[in-house]
């Protein structure tokens, strides 16, 4: 039997060993146009590295559902990588760090709605999974020389499953359109 994990609510204070979350928690740090908007200032350590540039990228990934088999873990040794969903569905976040070249002990996180990430240079986190939505996300993440993947397959893949071990998020509701946005990527 393959170990199971259970993904956890996304929080800044337990996602912080591997990168920054994303939101507009609390009040907004000013107030621009003339008193209309807040700005939620800096809220991510972009490190692109001396050779890098950030770039944003948009991903459109399938759907996928828990409990969800993880067998592959990546990393991005040059620079820091963004995810912010376009739309207000959820997503899981895979993380890891690094021990000694290989990923670690394995963490799982769930955003709410309205949750973006950025996840640290060198950081090990699994594929793009959202489980609800179009599946759509601005990337932004390190444009320049040198190689910055560094895939891992897992050899004892492991189970994510909800708090509730029995849930099983995404299945059923707005997964045509995911199937449609994903162009049929839909995986169990």
């Amino acid at each position: 039997m393959q170990p199971q994990i259970i993904a956890q609510p996304l929080t800044a204070a337990a996602f912080a060993p591997f990168g920054d979350v994303l939101d507009c928690a609390g009040p907004p740090d000013r107030i621009i146009n003339a008193g209309q908007c807040g700005r939620w200032h800096d809220r991510a350590r972009l490190d692109m590295g001396p050779d890098g540039r950030a770039g944003i990228s948009l991903f459109r990934s399938g759907l996928r559902r828990l409990p969800f088999v993880c067998d592959l873990l990546e990393r991005h040794p040059l620079g820091a990588q963004g995810f912010v969903p376009m739309s207000m569905d959820a997503f899981m976040v895979i993380v890891a760090p690094d021990d000694a070249g290989r990923p670690g002990a394995i963490r799982t996180f769930l955003t709410a709605p309205g949750q973006g990430i950025n996840i640290l240079r060198n950081t090990w986190h699994g594929v793009l999974t959202p489980l609800s939505g179009p599946g759509l996300f601005a990337v932004i993440d390190r444009i320049g020389p040198g190689t910055n993947l560094h895939e891992h397959r897992l050899a004892t893949p492991v189970t994510i499953v909800g708090q509730d071990a029995g849930q099983s998020a995404g299945q059923g509701a707005g997964q045509g359109a995911g199937q449609r946005a994903g162009q049929g990527l839909t995986r169990p």
